[in-house]
């Protein structure tokens, strides 16, 4: 054990913050601490450094803080430079363990300096300049490299990917999995937990709950675990109504009394189960259906340049319906130029496009939250539905977050996120068939992002949309449009996807994976024209009946693969709702179909690789085929 808090508690100004929590590292551990603002994630992290103690405690068996052996502790703070006149160097160099220009240690330091320097986005001539000539958030960046360069045994970080773009926060991942000390950080990145944590401590009511895993591991057992306490609760309070019946029954009958007392103290005796708190995320468990399908093609581009004054790039592409793009690239690639341009607001520069016929579309971008009344959100709802009776939109607005006095609070009070939220909550109960969103979850927490990630998730229309939150991209997305180096690119196999094909690009193989947008029009024409008819039409072309034949041989093995994966999906699907139903599950008994479960988990993992590696080398062809670059 590397270091461990036992039964520590930690009150602040007279405030209750931690009350008898456990915590504990071993050896290079990777911990993430999460919980709602105010929990007390980050005075954890300030007891660990050393910042705070423990309050005293005459019942604590022990000295409530242990460890292995004198432990060095890094924590990022707020004010990390008193100094801003040195330059980047001077600083970054006085933590090198040997002063000697030439040594050997200088020399392996000096190498990992660069590397990270670079890697978190600087220029190798940014080290000569002055702390002063950064930014506050590149300063944040320069002081998390001379943390990581110090490497302490303990590396605390509160929110480490705060200041990172998309491509900088990848890259810290794949350091952070490397990273041979033990880390504890707090972020609300999501995706970056699930990369990098392997245990996860849950703050909540002054309390720390440990789960096993990533994040969303800890999400799926937390859940699995209210159900199971409300099962516990339910059965216990229906006992407990039971004995009472039969007390009150009884108690007045002579030759039944001593059986009621016996009852009664059975109900004394009976440890009683707390309530379980809900969670806060809710979780849309049906469709939600646009009021018009509307045609199969949602939006035609043709050469369609996008820009203001000059064009920031070119594409041709064709979006079908029930589609889920996201779109990746860094700021000022045309992203939500792209946007205004499908939903109308910006004309193009050239080219031409179409929406499909009849297309109805719900546009947001963080404008759309710039909404003041007086009214309450209740009121305001209503006002946009009236058809709605009071329990319906009750039910909406509740699904939404906005239950009970929420759903009484003025919406000039609302915060930013809490007003984006209640224009989305709008927009899907309008139910258009075509969503263009511009970073819809910003300034949100993270109940709020996963209630929506349910909600776009159960939408079964059209969605295009930019965000720099890569866990909401990965939940929603089920393809990327790239935006890098005046062109998009096209990937049809989802998020997570794309970056394994990207590392693996990175490692030597080359990126195949990044198809171009203009090509998309031409493969998806070729597929949507069945077999029979297309020596009949002119229109397909000796150039393209060779592609389609080149791609047969693969697709004829990689969309059975597809369907065969999915199958097993469901299949594991259905066995896991049969045990979740069952009254085993309920009562905490060993499952009598672990194995067959375990075989079927281990089954879909194989399926899903052969699909993956088929998917790989249809994008292999392609690029032999000059389709990809």
């Amino acid at each position: 054990m590397l270091y461990q808090i036992t039964d520590g508690t930690v009150t602040i100004g007279g405030q209750l913050i931690l009350s008898h929590i456990n915590f504990e590292i071993k050896g290079n551990e990777k911990i993430a601490v999460v919980g709602k603002n105010g929990a007390g994630k980050t005075t954890l992290l300030r007891l660990i450094a050393g910042e705070l103690e423990l309050d005293r405690d005459d019942k604590r068996q022990g000295v409530g803080i242990a460890s292995s052996r004198s432990l060095t502790m890094g924590m990022l703070k707020q004010q990390a430079f008193s100094d801003l006149n040195k330059t980047v160097e001077e600083v970054l160099l006085e933590s090198c363990p040997s002063r000697e220009t030439f040594s050997r240690e200088r020399f392996e330091y000096e190498r990992e300096y660069d590397i990270l320097f670079t890697g978190f986005g600087f220029l190798k001539s940014h080290k000569k300049k002055r702390l002063s000539e950064f930014s506050g958030g590149e300063q944040t960046k320069i002081a998390l490299i001379r943390l990581l360069l110090e490497k302490p045994d303990i590396l605390l970080l509160d929110e480490p990917t705060n200041h990172l773009d998309i491509k900088t926060s990848e890259w810290l991942e794949q350091y952070m999995q490397q990273y041979e000390k033990a880390v504890v950080m707090v972020s609300h990145d999501r995706f970056f937990l699930d990369q990098t944590a392997e245990v996860v401590y849950e703050a909540a009511g002054g309390r720390l709950t440990k789960y096993s895993g990533n994040y969303t591991h800890y999400r799926e057992e937390k859940l699995k675990s209210i159900r199971l306490q409300t099962k516990a609760y339910e059965r216990q309070q229906e006992e407990l109504d039971r004995l009472n019946q039969l007390v009150e029954r009884f108690k007045h009958k002579p030759k039944k009394a001593s059986f009621a007392r016996s009852k009664k103290k059975a109900m004394e005796r009976m440890e009683r189960i707390a309530k379980p708190e809900e969670d806060d995320v809710h979780i849309f468990t049906g469709s939600i259906d646009p009021l018009f399908p509307g045609s199969k093609w949602v939006f035609e581009a043709e050469h369609l340049k996008i820009g203001y004054d000059k064009p920031l790039l070119e594409l041709s592409l064709r979006i079908k319906k029930g589609q889920k793009i996201g779109l990746l690239g860094p700021n000022g690639a045309g992203k939500t130029t792209f946007l205004k341009t499908v939903a109308g607001l910006l004309p193009p520069l050239s080219g031409a496009y179409s929406l499909g016929n009849n297309i109805t579309f719900g546009y947001f971008d963080q404008h759309s939250a710039e909404i003041e009344s007086e009214k309450t959100v209740a009121e305001h709802f209503h006002d946009l539905f009236p058809v709605m009776t009071e329990k319906e939109m009750r039910s909406v607005l509740g699904a939404y977050l906005f239950g009970g006095s929420q759903a009484a609070k003025r919406v000039s009070s609302l915060s930013g996120g809490e007003k984006s939220r209640l224009v989305l909550a709008e927009l899907l109960t309008s139910r258009p068939n075509f969503l263009i969103l511009d970073e819809p979850t910003n300034h949100m927490d993270i109940q709020a992002k996963e209630t929506l990630e349910s909600a776009f998730k159960a939408y079964t229309g059209t969605i295009l949309f930019v965000s720099h939150d890569r866990y909401f991209i990965r939940q929603v997305a089920d393809s990327v449009l790239i935006f890098e180096n005046f062109s998009a690119m096209y990937y049809p196999f989802g998020y997570e996807h794309y970056l394994e094909r990207s590392r693996r690009g990175n490692a030597g193989e080359g990126l195949a994976a990044q198809m171009k947008a203009e090509e998309q029009a031409l493969i998806a024409g070729i597929r949507a024209v069945p077999k029979a008819e297309r020596h009949r039409l002119r229109e397909i072309s000796a150039e393209e009946a060779y592609l389609d034949w080149r791609f047969k041989a693969i697709m004829e093995k990689m969309e059975p693969a597809e369907e065969y994966y999915e199958s097993l999906c469901e299949r594991k699907q259905e066995l896991t709702q049969l045990w979740h139903s069952s009254e085993g599950f309920w009562s905490g008994e060993a499952w009598d179909r672990q194995e067959e479960y375990d075989s079927l988990s281990a089954e879909c993992q194989n399926a899903w690789e052969v699909w993956n590696e088929l998917c790989f080398q249809w994008y292999e062809t392609a690029y032999e085929e000059d389709i990809l670059i």
